[in-house]
């Protein structure tokens, strides 16, 4: 079946595949965690917009996210802010807890201050998500935590590989690092068990395939893969999907009625109050 190559950079890929518009999170060295910074994250927002533009020339299709190697998405990169602190205690040769409070306060900003810029960025990518006028499938081959939990959990629909390694996680509470609105509002959306919610919340507990299927956030009849990988099944998904030929801006109204708390969190508005 013929694949044709819409657009590629380093970090991403987007592909036309029938009805299916594939985005992949590319993996750019061994056991990349695809991390999101200001810079990916407005990368990604230029394809969305691609695919919003895309989407409205063809009636009818579905976004497939997905992403090469071990993971699907681990969350916010923080590498860079940790190695200009590094640098700057080689530099100045600091070693002592004072010290490298004092590197920090010299490195351009704390990690709060990256971690809100990234907040403040990511949520734009939610809110496109929300936004789009078709039907959504987050295809996950490996693990999907923090935002990257945040970025499965905004897609209409999940497919994952039923194995022991792919699992999805919030990891807020490990990180020590508090929930954006947003965060919460999705899951409180997407996740209706309290039980559940409370597991990746205040439990920070890893839920992998068949607990997801439990939780009611996959089908496991049509949305866990067991021997082909989570792709191939939401593709199969998707060519489901394409045949309703959904009305694009109706579809999109719909799904902002559905979750009335996170558009609120998101400031989404359509001609329905949500």
């Amino acid at each position: 079946m013929k694949i044709t190559l819409i657009r590629q950079c380093t970090k991403f890929r987007l592909e036309q595949f029938r009805h299916s518009l594939v985005l992949t999170l590319l993996e750019t060295h061994k056991r990349d965690q695809h991390l999101l910074n200001p810079t990916v994250i407005d990368s990604f927002r230029g394809y969305l917009e691609e695919v919003n533009v895309k989407s409205k020339a063809t009636p009818g299709s579905v976004l497939i996210t997905t992403a090469q190697g071990g993971s699907f998405c681990r969350g916010f990169d923080f590498r860079k802010k940790r190695c200009r602190l590094m640098q700057l205690l080689v530099t100045n040769k600091l070693w002592c807890i004072n010290s490298i409070r004092y590197v920090r306060s010299h490195a351009g900003g704390s990690e709060d201050k990256a971690y809100k810029e990234m907040n403040d960025g990511f949520k734009d990518v939610v809110k496109d998500l929300i936004s789009l006028p078709m039907p959504t499938i987050a295809a996950i081959n490996g693990y999907a935590t923090e935002a990257g939990l945040i970025l499965a959990l905004s897609h209409d629909h999940l497919t994952m590989k039923q194995v022991v390694e792919p699992y999805l996680r919030a990891e807020l509470l490990s990180r020590k690092r508090s929930y954006p609105g947003y965060f919460a509002a999705l899951i409180r959306s997407k996740v209706g068990c309290p039980l559940a919610r409370r597991k990746l919340l205040l439990r920070d507990v890893q839920i992998d395939a068949e607990e997801a299927a439990k939780i009611g956030l996959l089908d496991w009849n049509h949305e866990v893969a067991s021997e082909k990988d989570a792709l191939e099944v939401a593709k199969t998904q998707a060519d489901e999907l394409a045949k309703k030929e959904w009305n694009g801006e109706l579809y999109a109204e719909m799904r902002q009625l559905l979750y009335p708390e996170l558009c609120k969190e998101l400031e989404l508005t359509s001609s329905h109050s949500c």
